[in-house]
C-alpha cells in the first residue's frame, strides 16, 4: 500500500524513481479504508535528505499511510529553506489537538550538548508528554533515542573518546520480540554518534528491555515496556552513502575523525560503500507500522 505525501514535496521525485508506491490526497481519499496518520518531527539539518530516507521505508508496507512533518518552532532551521517549511511542514500547536497513530523523533546533531542546553529542549518534552496520551507508538532516532530514554527513564548520555561512525554488527537478545520478527540472529547496522548510552542501566531500568546491541558501539534497540516507545540508538533509515557523505563534511570543517568503521570497501574512502542493513531497516519500520501502531491504534480516536 501506498503511503500520502504532498505532489510537490521534492522526496516524491526521488522516491517515485525507485518506485516506491506513493499517493496523493485525492487518491488515498476516494479509498474505503483508515490509513494511519504518521508524524515525524524532523529534528535534522539537512530535511529533505531525511525526509526521503523515512518515507522509503514508511512506502514498503501493506498498510496505507498519512505522513506530515513537525519542525521545531522554538528553533530556526539553517540548512532547509523557509519556503519548503512552509510549504511542507507545520509545528507542534496545530497537532496537540489531535491523535496521532504514530510519531517518529529523529535525530539531531547536538549530542554534545546537555540535553537542558538544547534550546528547543522544553518544546521537545511537551511533545513527549504530549505523546503519552495522544499517540499509540512512538519510535525515536539516535539523539533522538537519548532525548527519550533521559526524559522518561531517567537514563543519560555519556561522551565517547571519538566519534562512533561506521557499520556496526549488533546481536539480537530478544528474537520473540514482535518488533523483531524475520530479524536475523546478527544484523548490521549505521552508528554515527558521539555519545552513547550505558547498557546496565537499561538492563536494570524495570519499566525498558534490550533487543539488541553491539559488542563494539553498545545498546542498540530498547522497547518500552508497555510497548509504546521504541529508542533506536542508530540510523537503519540511512542511504549506502549517508556516512560517506558525513565523513566528507567533517574533514572539510577540519574536525580530526576516523574512517567510518566497516563501511568502506578495503577501509578505502575512495571505494563506493555497500548497503548491509536495507532489509533489516525495511522490516523493522514494517514491524513498527504493523504491530505497534496499527494492531494497536483504534479504528476512531474518542
Amino acid at each position: 500500500m501506498p503511503i500520502n505525501i504532498p505532489k510537490k514535496l521534492p522526496a516524491r521525485e526521488v522516491l517515485e524513481k525507485e518506485n516506491v508506491f506513493i499517493m496523493d490526497a485525492d487518491r488515498a481519499n476516494s479509498q474505503d479504508i483508515r490509513p494511519l496518520n504518521i508524524v515525524i518531527l524532523n529534528l535534522m539539518p539537512e530535511k529533505e535528505k531525511t525526509e526521503a530516507h523515512l518515507l522509503r521505508l514508511l512506502g514498503n508496507t501493506p498498510l496505507q499511510v498519512n505522513v506530515s512533518f513537525l519542525h521545531t518552532a522554538t528553533h530556526e532551521s539553517k540548512n532547509v529553506s523557509k519556503t519548503h517549511l512552509e510549504q511542507f511542514y507545520t509545528t507542534f500547536t496545530e497537532v496537540k489537538n489531535k491523535r496521532i497513530d504514530g510519531l517518529i523523533i529523529t535525530g539531531a546533531p547536538i549530542e554534545l550538548m546537555r540535553f537542558e542546553e538544547v534550546n528547543y529542549w522544553n518544546e521537545l518534552t511537551e511533545i513527549m508528554d504530549w505523546a503519552k496520551t495522544n499517540v499509540t507508538s512512538c519510535l525515536y532516532i539516535c539523539w533522538g533515542a537519548q532525548a527519550a530514554l533521559y526524559h522518561h527513564y531517567r537514563i543519560g548520555k555519556f561522551e565517547l573518546p571519538k566519534k562512533c561512525s561506521g557499520i556496526y554488527k549488533h546481536i539480537v537478545t530478544e528474537p520473540t520480540v514482535k518488533l523483531l520478527r524475520g530479524f536475523d540472529d546478527e544484523f548490521y547496522a549505521p552508528i554515527s554518534r558521539y555519545t552513547d548510552v550505558n547498557q546496565s542501566e537499561i538492563d536494570a531500568h524495570p519499566d525498558l528491555q534490550l533487543l539488541a546491541y553491539s559488542e563494539e558501539a553498545g545498546p542498540f534497540l530498547i522497547l518500552s515496556r508497555d510497548q509504546k516507545n521504541i529508542m533506536v540508538t542508530g540510523h537503519l533509515e540511512y542511504d549506502a552513502q549517508t556516512l560517506a557523505e558525513e565523513y566528507s563534511r567533517d574533514l572539510k570543517k577540519g574536525i580530526d575523525i576516523d574512517v567510518p568503521k566497516n563501511y568502506f570497501p578495503d577501509n578505502n574512502p575512495t571505494r563506493k560503500p555497500v548497503n548491509k542493513w536495507r532489509s533489516h531497516a525495511h522490516l523493522l519500520f514494517s514491524n513498527w507500522l504493523n504491530y505497534y501502531v496499527y494492531q494497536e491504534t483504534p479504528f476512531e480516536w474518542e
